[in-house]
């Protein structure tokens, strides 16, 4: 579950899917298509939708509310920073953000909105790029890291995070949980959203734990417009297990940015890990 018809064409960890999630992956996506072919110029002119979806301040202001208590007087780094939707304003609270970001286009959108001396940006896979100096704060949003599309390159993601905290520094990683428990034997798919116009699928790999999002829009005519976009999906447990191969313990998870408990019925997850403080046990 991945993308938000409140959105531009899926939504926050309580709404749980957005029909564009940020770039910042690498490898081989659906039908061979590279992740920064599909983050092209025209997913980032649609990418923002000011004042309602994933921009909506009821999602966007918990968000920056709960990320700048985190960083406190340190620096934050941004995983597929995309746009800018969560930097700027992060940024404008007074928190020092770089960002990384694979697709260009996306970065071309954010430079239309603040300079290269307000959040600077390093182009590359956030798997693997190195951004200059340290930081008390990174974090990766709206089920981003499920762009990468195999177990190793989402253990480097977690590797790659930890190479750039200080000791104490926190990862924060926004996800969706599988939705496995609506599919019943023999069926291979879930529509997470239906209203007028619009239709969003999952379908689902459940031996590579594979799942790609379909978004069917369409008008009162014949045809409808199809956008897909694939993923890995990754049970909480696991993502806590990829924590731990790169150093981190789990410090809370929340059901979504405004800290409500994560129950079994949580549809998605905002998750926090932090590295030890020198000489503390784990």
């Amino acid at each position: 579950m991945l993308l938000d018809e409140t959105s531009a064409v899926k939504g926050s960890a309580g709404s749980g899917r957005k029909w564009l999630d940020n770039a910042g992956a690498r490898g081989p996506t659906f039908a061979g298509m590279q992740q920064d072919e599909i983050w092209d110029d025209d997913a980032a002119q649609r990418y923002d939708t000011p004042g309602t979806g994933m921009f909506a301040p009821e999602v966007l202001t918990p968000t920056v509310d709960l990320l700048a208590g985190l960083a406190g007087d340190g620096r934050a780094l941004e995983f597929a920073i995309g746009t800018g939707r969560v930097a700027i304003p992060l940024a404008a609270r007074g928190v020092p953000v770089t960002g990384i970001e694979l697709a260009r286009p996306m970065v071309g959108q954010l430079r239309r909105k603040v300079d290269e001396e307000t959040i600077p940006v390093i182009l590359g896979d956030m798997a693997t790029a190195v951004a200059p100096g340290s930081y008390a704060l990174v974090y990766l949003v709206y089920n981003t890291i499920s762009n990468l599309l195999t177990q190793a390159e989402q253990v480097d993601c977690f590797r790659n995070a930890a190479r750039h905290l200080t000791p104490g520094g926190r990862f924060v990683v926004e996800l969706w949980v599988p939705e496995l428990r609506k599919l019943p034997p023999g069926q291979a798919a879930t529509v997470w959203h239906c209203e007028p116009a619009y239709i969003g699928l999952d379908t689902y790999d459940v031996v590579h734990q594979q799942v790609v999002s379909h978004h069917f829009r369409f008008d009162e005519g014949r045809q409808a417009q199809l956008y897909r976009t694939p993923h890995r999906y990754i049970w909480p447990a696991e993502l806590d297990l990829m924590g731990q191969l790169a150093g981190f313990e789990l410090e809370a998870r929340y059901a979504d940015w405004t800290g409500a408990e994560f129950t079994a019925d949580s549809r998605s997850h905002v998750s926090v890990y932090r590295l030890p403080l020198p000489g503390t046990s784990r």
